[in-house]
């Protein structure tokens, strides 16, 4: 079963507009890649997990939340540490790992329409300069929705995986799951364009 995109609960960081969260998450995610000490960010990552706790959100579910992210973060983190060093694929984690975080609290604690109106709000005067907000909206709708679907897949992959003997191993579990997300992702493609989406 994947986690839900949105967890109801009456708590401060609920009552926050959506505008604001979305902001907080385009900021967090600009911040974490200007700083380059591990000590920050790691602070930086005790504040975002705090929030969880300020929102109420059940920790089973948190968890179930962020999973398939921390595989990808354990992926990334072999990856960088041997094509460069281990210091730089640490703080490459750090950021993605505060990044997955903020990103999944913004979204267990704000339903999608609001997100997106608030979005396609923000985005209505750039359209002087050719911004479609409509199709900014669309895309990211579709992004907060291959959140669970991504989940499922990976979890869909790890237990052929696990059959084979190989749920272990990083390479093969991971190149599945990118293989069959761009698939789906261009089968939407192909979808939009044949309903003649903003044409």
């Amino acid at each position: 079963m994947t986690a839900p995109l949105y967890v109801d609960r009456d708590s401060v960081v609920h009552r926050i507009p959506p505008g604001y969260k979305v902001l907080s998450l385009v900021v967090v995610g600009t911040v974490v890649f200007l700083i380059r000490d591990w000590r920050i960010l790691t602070g930086i990552l005790v504040v975002v997990a705090a929030l969880y706790l300020l929102a109420r959100i059940p920790w089973r579910t948190a968890v179930r939340s962020i999973r398939p992210g921390l595989f990808m973060l354990v992926f990334f983190f072999v990856v960088a540490g041997l094509l460069t060093d281990w210091l730089s694929a640490t703080l490459v984690v750090l950021r993605l790992a505060a990044l997955l975080l903020v990103a999944t609290a913004v979204t267990l604690t704000t339903r999608t329409s609001a997100m997106i109106e608030s979005l396609e709000r923000a985005l209505y005067p750039l359209r002087r300069v050719g911004v479609n907000p409509e199709k900014v909206s669309l895309a990211f709708s579709l992004a907060l929705r291959f959140v669970p679907v991504v989940a499922r897949i990976t979890l869909e992959v790890r237990e052929a995986q696990r059959v084979r003997g190989m749920d272990r191993n990083l390479i093969a579990v991971a190149l599945p799951v990118v293989i069959r997300t761009l698939r789906m992702a261009d089968d939407i493609a192909d979808a939009v364009d044949a309903r003649s989406f903003g044409g």
